[in-house]
């Protein structure tokens, strides 16, 4: 579902946004449904996904999507080579 137009999109104030982009350090997050703003490019984030915090660097082509979008939440899936073989 979309979020309604007159709501506005969902973000988290960051404090030490302005900060983390000149000092290029990273912010660490929960946050994987904030909207990503276009004061957030430059930055880069340590967002959550579950179990290990996964860094993400915003660019422009991600204004607009989620922070969850780019830290996958479950592994690749492979098959397992059996010994006896």
């Amino acid at each position: 579902m979309v979020r309604s137009v007159w709501k506005g999109p969902y973000f988290v104030h960051f404090p030490n946004l302005k900060q983390a982009i000149t000092k290029s350090s990273s912010i660490k997050t929960q946050a994987r449904a904030c909207t990503i703003m276009p004061n957030f490019v430059g930055a880069k984030f340590l967002v959550h996904n579950g179990r290990d915090y996964i860094p993400v660097r915003v660019t422009e082509d991600m204004v607009g999507h989620k922070l969850g979008e780019f830290a996958h939440t479950r592994k690749k899936f492979t098959y397992r080579l059996t010994k006896n073989k």
